[in-house]
């Protein structure tokens, strides 16, 4: 178990790609915290942690507000007593056309998905200095890329703001031997994937399953992401087989992007 002994903090850890990230990196030999602002749900995965008999614990936290990171990092620190790997994940969008996008739809996705990655990272990195230890994964997006099929044109502007804070960030912290990367996911199936695809299939008065198809058959692999695809180059970033990658933006997309 390559991970073995290691902590990590996973926000937006009550579905998808977080819930498969946490349980990813507890299968690998880590102890987990979760973070999701579903109490519920981040509860469920806490669970499924602690039932893969790893060290687990469940925190509730909005991500967008400063003062929740700071208790967020803060509660995790207090029970595990370090933060090796900050999984970055946090995130909202909706589907809309760039001309019916609102400041409303802008405060909302930017203050969650580049506000709250910001403070997520600079706060753990607080932590990680003084140990000079750490690794810290950024979930950003293709859509932050020029992928055409993004969901809406502010989501896209905040997954690029995540790739571009990853580079700098790398820059700056690696001196005190902190990676930092980031992970571009393209199609993926999660309950967000799904409320697009709804959406979609309902403007053009297709079925789901025909917009699911034309999402597969776009993808060059011909096949769409399951969360744990995304999961597994995250558990290889926070790995010693990665100890000498830093600011990277790496595609899991099955060929959507080409660079």
């Amino acid at each position: 178990m390559e991970l073995s002994g290691q902590v990590a903090l996973v926000t937006g850890a009550g579905q998808g790609i977080g819930k498969a990230a946490a349980l990813a990196l507890a299968a690998a030999g880590a102890d987990v915290a979760v973070s999701d602002i579903n109490e519920a749900s981040v509860k469920e995965t806490a669970a499924a942690v602690a039932a893969a008999g790893r060290r687990t614990l469940a925190i509730r936290a909005d991500v967008g507000n400063l003062a929740e990171i700071d208790r967020m990092v803060s509660e995790a620190l207090a029970h595990f007593g370090k933060i090796d790997t900050l999984v970055n994940n946090a995130g909202v969008t909706r589907r809309a056309y760039i001309m019916d996008l609102t400041e409303d739809d802008f405060d909302r996705i930017f203050r969650v998905n580049a506000k709250g990655v910001f403070f997520c990272l600079q706060r753990v990195a607080r932590e990680m200095i003084p140990r000079r230890s750490g690794r810290i994964i950024n979930i950003a997006s293709i859509a932050g890329k020029g992928f055409p099929g993004t969901s809406n044109a502010i989501y896209a502007a905040s997954k690029g703001a995540v790739i571009s804070l990853t580079k700098t960030a790398a820059q700056q912290l690696g001196r005190h031997n902190i990676n930092v990367n980031a992970v571009c996911p393209g199609i993926v199936r999660t309950a967000l994937y799904s409320e697009m695809v709804r959406v979609i299939a309902e403007k053009e008065g297709a079925t789901v399953e025909e917009i699911e198809r034309r999402g597969t058959e776009s993808v060059p692999l011909r096949r769409a992401n399951e969360p744990e695809d995304i999961a597994d180059m995250i558990v290889f970033l926070a790995s010693p087989g990665a100890r000498n990658i830093s600011g990277q933006a790496f595609n899991v997309d099955g060929g959507l992007v080409p660079h």
